[in-house]
């Protein structure tokens, strides 16, 4: 998730004056997983890996070794579960905040998950997320807790994603006045970069 960021950076600080507004929109990668979830090692070793450690473990190193190139401190215990709730939390606050409440709550979602081995969806996760995010404590804790408040918005959101022929994360889409880009996988810092620059460049 960083490099998208990296490159709003980099292109607002190199560009003429222009705005970009990043929205997120919700992809499962395993809908079918529990909510209490299951062991994050294991369940890559056998889901993956075909249940072999060594396989595991290179991609451990890996993984370790290519996040600490982009600053991510990956670690590879905690949970594997269901993210419905974090996708619903990040919609509800996104459309009543807005975009940038939207990033701090993603960003300590995927903190929490790949750096600090928490739950993706438990209670105690979502409510760092979204108060990190400058969501006061109690609206939080009462949406949270709801857990019918926009679960409909965001399941007909997942499944105008899967409509539109996505089936795989990341997948950005750079909207610009002439034409968009999409960038689909994960791609370095210069080509979201060379997609930015020609939408400000045909934006002029």
């Amino acid at each position: 998730m960083r490099s998208p960021h990296d490159t709003l950076r980099i292109v607002r600080s190199t560009s003429p004056p222009v705005t970009f507004t990043v929205k997120y929109l919700p992809y499962q990668l395993y809908p079918e997983a529990s909510k209490a979830g299951e062991d994050k090692y294991l369940w890559y070793q056998r889901s993956k890996y075909g249940d072999s450690p060594e396989k595991m473990q290179m991609y451990v190193t890996l993984m370790t070794a290519y996040g600490k190139s982009a600053g991510i401190d990956y670690k590879f215990g905690g949970t594997v579960a269901n993210t419905l709730d974090a996708h619903r939390l990040i919609q509800h606050y996104q459309e009543e905040r807005g975009s940038e409440c939207a990033d701090g709550i993603v960003n300590s979602l995927y903190s929490q998950y790949f750096e600090n081995e928490q739950h993706p969806s438990a209670t105690a996760t979502l409510l760092a997320a979204a108060t990190a995010a400058g969501v006061p404590e109690a609206d939080a804790k009462a949406f949270i807790e709801d857990e019918y408040e926009g679960l409909q918005e965001v399941k007909m959101l997942i499944r105008e994603q899967a409509g539109n022929g996505i089936d795989a994360v990341p997948y950005v889409v750079v909207e610009g006045k002439r034409r968009d880009f999409t960038l689909q996988g994960a791609k370095e810092v210069p080509e979201y970069v060379k997609a930015l620059e020609q939408v400000v460049k045909e934006s002029g």
